[in-house]
C-alpha cells in the first residue's frame, strides 16, 4: 500500500471496524459468556470454585500476555496472516477441550491454545484499526468494540440453551464451530503504511524507549489494576445469583441486560471521546471509577429490581470505558508505535486477568459468598482510576486530532540517562 502522511479517517478503515466487531464478539463475547460453564465445570469435575475459575482467567491472561507475540508477527508479515492463524488456534482449543476429562485439560485447549488464538487476532486487530484512524479514533474503536456488548447479549442465553439441549461437550463443539470465523475476518485487515513509520525504529527501539517513558508505565500499571477487576462479574455473577436461588436461565438473562448496556455505553462513550475537548484520560477516569461503585455494590444487593439496575449500570460504565482505554494509548506513544506499545500494555494487564477471577472464587470459596468478591473487584478498579490522574494528559487539554504530532512531547525516542530515573515524564 502507498505511504500516507497521516491516517485517512475513513476509507478501507470502516472495513477494519466491521472485522474488529466481530472479531470483538468471538473473542471477547465468548469469554464473557462463560459463566455459564462454570456451573456445569464445577458440577462435572466436582472441583472448588477458585480451580476451576483458572480455566477462565489462563484464557484470559494468554490472550493478553501473547499480545507482544501477535503484533512483533504482525509487523513482520501484517496483521491477515497472522489473525488468520489465530482463528485456526482459537476454535482448534475450543473443540478439543470438548474432550476433557479433567480440569489439566481445560487449562491446556481453552486457557492456553484459544488463549493463543486469541492473543494472534484482537491485538493486531485494534493496533491495524488505530492507525486508520485520528479524528475519529474513539468513536471507531467504539463502533468496533460494540460487538462485545452484542455477542454476550446473545451468547450467555444461546450458550445456556446448548447446555440445555446438547450437555457442555457438544456446546464447546458448536462454540467452536462458531470461533472459526474469526479466520475470515482476518481476511478483511488491510496493513497501512504511514510517514511517521521510518522515524520509529525497529521494535527493540520502541520497547526501549516505552520502558522509559513515565506515564506510559504508569497507564500499564492502572490498566493492570482495572483488569483485575473487570471481569469477575462475567465469571462468578451467574454463580452469584444461583446462590441467591435465581434459575439458571434468569441468571444468564441478566448477564444479556448487562450486555444490552454496555453496548450503549461503547457508542456513547466513542462519540464523547471524539466530541468533547481535551485528553480523553478523564473520560476513562470517570467511567472507572463508575464500574467500581457498582461492583462494590453488587455485594450488598438482594432485591432483583436492585441487581437489574446495578446490571445496567455496570454495563454502561464498564462498556463506556473500553474505548476510551484503548484511545488514551495513541495519544502517549503516538500511532507508529501502537503495535509495541498495545502488544505491551495487554502483556503486563495479563497479571491482572489472570488473578482477578481465582481471586474472587477463593474468596467465595472461604467466605461462603461473593460478598467479598465483589467488594475487592470494585476496590481494584477504583484503585486503578487513582494511578489515571497521574497522568500528565489529565491535567491539560491536549488535541487529540493529530496524535502523530504528540510522538515528539509525549515520547522521546531516546533514552533518559540512568540518572534521569524510568519515571522521568
Amino acid at each position: 500500500m502507498a505511504q500516507r502522511a497521516e491516517p485517512p479517517d475513513g476509507g478501507w478503515g470502516w472495513m477494519v471496524v466491521l472485522s474488529a466487531f466481530f472479531q470483538s464478539a468471538l473473542v471477547f463475547g465468548v469469554l464473557r459468556s462463560f459463566g455459564v460453564f462454570f456451573v456445569e465445570f464445577v458440577a462435572a469435575f466436582e472441583e472448588p470454585a477458585a480451580r476451576v475459575s483458572w480455566i477462565a482467567s489462563i484464557g484470559i491472561a494468554v490472550q493478553q500476555f501473547g499480545s507482544p507475540v501477535g503484533s512483533a508477527l504482525s509487523t513482520k508479515f501484517g496483521p491477515r496472516p497472522v489473525v488468520m492463524t489465530g482463528g485456526i488456534l482459537a476454535a482448534l482449543g475450543l473443540l478439543l477441550a470438548s474432550f476433557a476429562t479433567s480440569l489439566i485439560h481445560l487449562y491446556l485447549s481453552i486457557g492456553l491454545l484459544s488463549g493463543s488464538g486469541w492473543a494472534l487476532t484482537f491485538t493486531p486487530t485494534l493496533a491495524c484499526l488505530s492507525r486508520y484512524f485520528s479524528r475519529r479514533r474513539s468513536l471507531a474503536t467504539g463502533l468496533a468494540l460494540t460487538g462485545v456488548g452484542l455477542s454476550s447479549f446473545a451468547f450467555a442465553p444461546l450458550f445456556q440453551w446448548l447446555l440445555d439441549h446438547y450437555a457442555w461437550r457438544g456446546a464447546l463443539l458448536l462454540v467452536s464451530a462458531l470461533s472459526l470465523h474469526l479466520v475470515a475476518c482476518g481476511t478483511l485487515l488491510r496493513p497501512l503504511s504511514l510517514t511517521e513509520d521510518s522515524a520509529m525504529g525497529g521494535p527493540g527501539a520502541q520497547l526501549t524507549s516505552l520502558l522509559h517513558h513515565g506515564p506510559f508505565l504508569r497507564y500499564t500499571v492502572a490498566l493492570t489494576l482495572i483488569n483485575t477487576g473487570y471481569f469477575i462479574p462475567y465469571v462468578h455473577l451467574v454463580a452469584h445469583l444461583r446462590d441467591l436461588d435465581w434459575n439458571p436461565l434468569s441468571a444468564a438473562s441478566l448477564l444479556s441486560v448487562a450486555a444490552i448496556s454496555d453496548l450503549v455505553g461503547r457508542v456513547v462513550s466513542g462519540w464523547l471521546g471524539d466530541a468533547i475537548p481535551g485528553p480523553v484520560a478523564r473520560l476513562l477516569m470517570l467511567w472507572t471509577t463508575l464500574t467500581g461503585v457498582s461492583l462494590a455494590l453488587f455485594s450488598v444487593a438482594q432485591a432483583p429490581a436492585a441487581l437489574v439496575t446495578l446490571a445496567v449500570a455496570y454495563g454502561f460504565t464498564s462498556g463506556a470505558l473500553t474505548p476510551v482505554a484503548f484511545s488514551v494509548l495513541p495519544e502517549l506513544v503516538g500511532t507508529g508505535r501502537i503495535y509495541c506499545g498495545l502488544g505491551l500494555v495487554q502483556m503486563v494487564e495479563s497479571i491482572g486477568g489472570l488473578l482477578g477471577a481465582p481471586l474472587s472464587g477463593y474468596l467465595r470459596d472461604v467466605t461462603g459468598n461473593y460478598v467479598a468478591s465483589f467488594i475487592v473487584a470494585g476496590a481494584f478498579l477504583l484503585a486503578g482510576s487513582g494511578v489515571l490522574i497521574t497522568l500528565p494528559h489529565f491535567c491539560f487539554s491536549a488535541p487529540t486530532s493529530k496524535p502523530q504530532d504528540l510522538v515528539t512531547d509525549a515520547l522521546d525516542t531516546k533514552v533518559p540517562l540512568p540518572k534521569e530515573g524510568l519515571g522521568e515524564d
